[in-house]
């Protein structure tokens, strides 16, 4: 239920604000694997579910790309 919410959430987004929210999932990306790297990560399965989040975020903001050119 959880995710459709946040997918619901996402549509309603402008592409200023998935921009915004696609950088601060990378950013959170990014300091997951430097935990990762330096042994210091306690939730391992963040890793998983951030990556899935970006790649929710990238196809939305891919599909209203489409949509805004027909």
């Amino acid at each position: 239920m959880k995710n459709q919410q946040r997918l619901s959430d996402l549509k309603a987004m402008s592409d200023d604000q998935l921009n915004d929210e696609l950088l601060k999932l990378k950013k959170e990306q990014f300091n997951l694997r430097f935990q990762k790297a330096t042994g210091q990560l306690e939730n391992t399965s963040r890793v998983r579910v951030v990556r899935r989040e970006v790649a929710r975020v990238k196809t939305i903001a891919a599909r209203k790309r489409d949509a805004a050119k027909k």
